[in-house]
């Protein structure tokens, strides 16, 4: 009896120990699915390290910068800090100890005018310079943050070369993830296309550096060579027609409307900009660049399919000294100017005035269909950097051709860098400012429909 009483005690129930294995199991289920979703979460949070790399003891003199590929296994995570009260385009360039993005040689896509270290610019503190906004820090650019705001969507840059300089910038920054692959679907070199495949985002650049319907006028003599025809009205379809479905649109103008050309509206002359004809009227270049502005925007906001977002990245100052771009104009100082020590005015006041004053009138159309333009206001942080432009190291010394010094466009690497730094902090902030402004418009019409008559 005492025998069966024991095993009576000690027997255990099977369908508790069936309880038991399952809640292990269920247990073990989900701690591997939490895993498996906070992963994908963490990774695009990844900066890279803090830490300086250690340069070479005797870099080649091609490049200064380290042999090795940066180390990117070496990465934190960082708390996104948006800054959506900060206005990040006042402040003043301040020393960083930062290494660059990339160098010369890491990054194929450098345009080989812009390639300064190649071509033995002397003094390499333009590297050395970060942006700093007065009321905030500008988060330096993480490229597997950018390529996962961009997965599955597309970007362009629309209009002249310094917007094939910001793009090619932006390949050099992304190229520690992914290349990208070109995919163009036409042999038109003023359109190109790239697609970063793990991420299925597309890349590409539409050349329009009047933004609106141009031709080359047609002149037999040499007093009017290089003279367009500007059609100050009417599209330039070669990119209003193809940028319906862009998630992301880039537009930049400026330098060539100082050039000479023929202004056309409704088919007819109505004056130009050194071209020396009798009885047209010869207009500043200002009145050429406000209406085609005004027809470029114009442009997006009739198409009834776009929904993305128009940037406006306003005017890049040019540095010459001692004279013009053609009579030996040169940039050769080696540092920022203080915010203090340069003020915008003249040509480039009235320059970067009739881009925003074009802006806000786009804007608030747009509000009427619900689409976005945003300012990337890029223009007094660049008034500061005389110090960055190729100047004469934009080719070989001894090179057989006639190039002029370069005081346009921006080395690379350079403080063009920044202008991705600045687009990804305006496209993080973008999903919070979208709702306020529909939040915005729904009382807005809540409010007008309570002076309605019934």
């Amino acid at each position: 009896m005492k025998s069966n009483n024991n095993t009576t005690t000690n027997h255990t129930n099977p369908f508790n120990k069936y309880h038991s294995k399952f809640s292990k199991l269920i247990i073990f289920f989900t701690t591997t699915l939490l895993l498996l979703t906070l992963i994908p979460l963490y990774y695009p949070l990844h900066t890279f390290s803090s830490t300086k790399p250690t340069l070479p003891e005797s870099p080649s003199p091609e490049s200064p910068f380290p042999k090795t590929s940066p180390d990117h296994s070496n990465i934190t995570s960082i708390v996104i800090t948006e800054h959506e009260d900060c206005d990040i385009f006042t402040g003043e360039w301040v020393r960083s100890h930062d290494e660059p993005y990339y160098t010369n040689e890491s990054c194929w896509a450098i345009h080989e005018h812009q390639n300064c270290v190649k071509y033995g610019k002397p003094d390499l503190d333009y590297i050395k310079w970060k942006w700093k906004p007065d009321e905030c820090e500008l988060p330096r650019f993480n490229p597997y943050q950018f390529l996962e705001l961009v997965r599955d969507k597309s970007l362009t840059f629309v209009g002249d070369s310094l917007g094939r300089n910001q793009l090619q910038s932006l390949i050099c920054m992304l190229s520690p993830v992914e290349f990208p692959v070109e995919n163009s679907y036409t042999s038109d070199q003023n359109f190109i296309r790239w697609k970063y495949v793990s991420y299925n985002f597309t890349l590409s650049t539409f050349s329009t550096p009047f933004l609106v319907k141009t031709e080359e006028a047609n002149f037999n003599d040499s007093t009017h060579a290089g003279l367009f025809n500007l059609y100050l009205d009417e599209f330039d379809t070669k990119w209003t027609s193809r940028i319906e479905h862009f998630d992301h649109v880039i537009i930049n103008a400026g330098h060539w409307f100082s050039r000479p050309g023929i202004y056309y509206e409704k088919g007819r002359i109505v004056g130009c900009r050194f071209c020396q004809i009798e009885n047209i009227t010869d207009y500043p270049m200002t009145f050429g660049y406000k209406k085609a502005f005004r027809t470029a925007f114009k442009a997006i906001n009739s198409l009834k399919n776009f929904k993305g977002v128009t940037y406006l990245r306003t005017y890049s100052p040019t540095h010459f000294e001692n004279g013009s771009w053609n009579d030996g104009g040169d940039c050769v100082r080696t540092k920022p100017f203080k915010s203090n020590e340069v003020s915008m005015d003249g040509l480039n006041l009235e320059i970067y005035m009739t881009q925003i004053e074009e802006f806000k009138v786009a804007e608030q159309e747009a509000k009427k269909t619900g689409k976005r333009f945003r300012l990337l206001d890029l223009t007094p942080a660049m008034l500061l950097r005389p110090d960055g432009h190729p100047g004469r190291y934009g080719h070989k010394p001894n090179e057989n051709t006639t190039l002029f010094n370069d005081c346009v466009h921006w080395c690379l690497p350079g403080p063009i860098d920044t202008w991705s730094d600045i687009l990804l902090q305006v496209m993080k902030t973008e999903g919070r400012r979208t709702y306020e402004e529909k939040l915005q418009s729904k009382q807005d019409n809540i409010g007008l429909s309570r002076f309605k008559f019934h």
